[in-house]
């Protein structure tokens, strides 16, 4: 009996190698535009995708590309990983120092309008680029800005639904800490000790709820 395969892990690595099992045929990631220093990568054995992007490269292999217009033909590619930017603010977490280090590391938009607008038109690129029944591996959290609550997973499944992505499968990535500046300690919502891998198939299937 093979090992079973759950939605729930702390290993963003585990999590991607069981999505590639259980979802690409071909066990590899064609495309990462949101590539970085390649934490999905390094030191795994998770192979390199053959198109590495970034909007501003950290190594000398990544092209200098916007996930929002990619270099690359349509219907191209089987595979894609996003990993885009989680934050937008103008507040206290700019002045911060604990907030500067965070934003440095994960970068920020200037509010959430033009995070959650980024998001769906890196959405209808990776559509564009993939070919049918292509896989495409959004990495988002949720989150609390100036006291509201952005169910962004909630948002990213409902664009990509009406972009005619089917949504295949979700997996969750637990943390065991997170950091925590000083001004998010009066607290008034539960702290994010999660984020997800939203597994979307450029397919017609779809769903009927009701």
């Amino acid at each position: 009996m093979t090992d079973l395969i759950k939605s729930i892990g702390y290993d963003q690595g585990e999590i991607i190698r069981n999505i590639l099992k259980l979802h690409v045929p071909e066990g590899k990631i064609d495309c990462d535009p949101t590539f970085s220093t390649g934490a999905f990568y390094n030191g795994t054995d998770i192979a390199l995708p053959q198109y590495r992007f970034d909007i501003s490269p950290q190594r000398s292999d990544v092209v200098q590309a916007d996930a929002r217009h990619l270099p690359l033909a349509d219907s191209s590619i089987s595979c894609m990983m996003l990993d885009p930017p989680f934050l937008a603010t103008k507040g206290k977490s700019l002045q911060s120092t604990d907030g500067n280090i965070i934003n440095r590391r994960f970068g920020v938009y200037p509010d959430e309008k033009s995070l959650h607008r980024c998001y769906t038109d890196m959405l209808t690129e990776a559509y564009r680029v993939l070919k049918s029944n292509g896989i495409l591996i959004f990495k988002c959290q949720d989150k609390v800005s100036s006291g509201r609550q952005y169910l962004s997973h909630v948002y990213i499944i409902n664009e990509a639904v009406r972009i005619s992505f089917y949504p295949k499968d979700l997996f969750v990535l637990l943390a065991k800490s997170r950091l925590v500046a000083d001004w998010q300690k009066n607290q008034k919502h539960s702290r994010k000790y999660h984020a997800y891998f939203i597994v979307l198939q450029k397919s017609d299937r779809r769903i009927e709820y009701v």
